[in-house]
């Protein structure tokens, strides 16, 4: 029973995800009421490991309208996110490898919780995003040639 908040399509397009993991993030209060008004942007987001504690850098959540100035977040802050310990050592390892980052995927409410889904990366060359894109075009073109099969 999860509901996507933001999605970081951009992240599938430059990477190849080799792992995912669910973390919960750590907001204040008006963050909280920025996200479910569903003003968050997540698409240059990305984690490190700092000091045994994985930080998200470049979530951008706007300020809440209706909060006073002294209740009021910045934007762009980093946030910790909440990881089991073994979960962050793995993190760490595999983010130590050369072309690997950890970018966001997505954010999702989950038990009335926000969710981020953050994952192993590596980066794709311009080769391998026009295969893909191939790829797409051609999967595109079969379905339509099935569909029009099957209406006849």
């Amino acid at each position: 029973m999860s509901a996507d908040i933001a999605t970081n399509r951009k992240a599938g397009r430059d990477f190849h995800i080799l792992e995912r993991y669910e973390a919960g993030i750590e907001l204040k209060g008006t963050e909280v009421k920025s996200v479910r008004a569903g003003k968050v942007n997540v698409s240059d987001a990305f984690a490190r490991v700092d000091g045994g504690q994985v930080m998200l850098y470049g979530c951008d959540i706007q300020p809440w309208q209706t909060a006073g100035e002294w209740f009021q977040h910045v934007p762009k802050r980093p946030r910790r996110l909440l990881l089991h310990k073994r979960e962050i050592l793995k993190l760490e390892a595999a983010s130590a490898i050369k072309g690997c980052t950890l970018p966001l995927l997505r954010m999702y409410w989950k038990n009335r919780r926000v969710k981020v889904e953050i994952g192993v990366g590596k980066g794709k060359t311009h080769s391998d995003q026009r295969q893909d894109l191939k790829k797409r075009v051609e999967l595109r073109e079969a379905q339509r040639e099935i569909a029009r099969f099957n209406r006849k």
